[in-house]
């Protein structure tokens, strides 16, 4: 498919909320009202619903103010509902009825679980609700119309070829850090990291894996409980940026902070900023506002015109690191901070 270069009154519990802004928690997700007037679209507005893993952790809250100030600029409405927490599958189940029963045009949605969602999803498309994957892939990708993401098993596996060239021919001893277990995101940029880094599962230089769920004190005290059963460690695969954030915290309480290559993905200031101040090797920067930007593009022409987009749009995926390595392409913190999101 061709693309260009390089967002509401939620139902949730069924709770009705006046105009402006306000968060709620509801029967396993969250809303927020992001534009419009009503969530009776009386004014003529484009409806587009957008569901998200979580509506608190900085990568989901770019993208959402991305797709906010994209549907603004072209005179549509954007519904946002969250899962509670990464993984509340059934969260994002109840926030796509919801935004079923609200009359949307279109959803896009950030599945916490690939196949968990594919009921609802399919109870959209039955009503002829375009539905657009942000971020992850649906399990098959033809559950939705068409998939704008990362690609991230490159990803992970950029990450792993910049930390096995940093090792500089040192034998990996590897500790993992990984996300929601049964997360597809987790698994591809697992996977993709081993391919990397040149390990299959299971290598004995694989000192043990833990989830983290992405977040940075679960990573920390994963981490110490990692180092706990044996300290040989000189190299650390991480998620996302949060997770690198409590790994190398851990690290540094044992004073090994500084014989150890952290990689990351995400790309947000706060993780460049993390590349510059010496804390992590590198990032893996990926482009939540530009996978938002051109799903609101696409629910707005499919409104107009009714063409619907398909396929995989791979919004692309660059290494910022301030230590370029060899057969590694990068670009340094100076660019990652004009680049980065949050």
């Amino acid at each position: 498919m061709g693309r260009r270069g390089p967002v509401g009154l939620s139902a949730c519990g069924l709770a009705l909320v006046a105009a402006g802004t306000l968060a709620l928690a509801g029967a396993g997700c969250t809303s927020q009202k992001v534009g419009g007037d009503s969530a009776g679209s009386n004014d003529g507005k484009i409806k587009i619903g957008l569901v998200t893993k979580t509506d608190s952790n900085p990568y989901f809250v770019a993208l959402r103010e991305s797709a906010k100030a994209e549907a603004d600029k072209q005179g549509a409405e954007l519904v946002a509902l969250a899962g509670k927490f990464d993984g509340d599958n059934d969260g994002q189940v109840t926030a796509l009825e919801n935004l079923i029963q609200q009359g949307v045009k279109t959803i896009m949605v950030t599945p916490s679980n690939s196949t968990g969602v594919l009921g609802a999803i399919k109870q959209a498309r039955d009503r002829g609700i375009l539905v657009i994957a942000l971020d992850t892939t649906t399990q098959p990708e033809s559950a939705v119309d068409a998939t704008i993401a990362t690609d991230n098993v490159e990803a992970g596996r950029l990450q792993g070829q910049y930390v096995k060239a940093a090792l500089a021919g040192k034998d990996p001893q590897l500790i993992m850090l990984d996300g929601t277990p049964g997360s597809t995101v987790s698994e591809q940029r697992h996977n993709g990291f081993l391919q990397g880094i040149g390990l299959a599962a299971g290598d004995p230089r694989i000192l043990g894996s833990e989830p983290a769920n992405g977040e940075q004190n679960k990573a920390q005290q994963a981490t110490e409980n990692l180092l706990q059963r044996n300290s040989a460690v000189n190299a650390v695969y991480n998620l996302n940026e949060p997770t690198a954030r409590g790994a190398y915290a851990a690290l540094q309480a044992k004073g090994l902070a500084g014989q150890v290559v952290v990689g990351a993905i995400d790309g947000g200031c706060q993780g460049v900023q993390d590349v510059k101040d010496g804390r992590t090797a590198q990032t893996v920067m990926q482009y939540p506002k530009k996978m938002a930007a051109l799903g609101v593009d696409d629910a707005v022409e499919f409104a107009h015109s009714g063409k619907k987009p398909s396929g995989f749009v791979n919004t692309g995926a660059t290494v910022v690191s301030d230590k370029p390595m060899p057969g590694v392409e990068s670009k340094d913190t100076a660019w990652g901070l004009q680049n980065c999101w949050g």
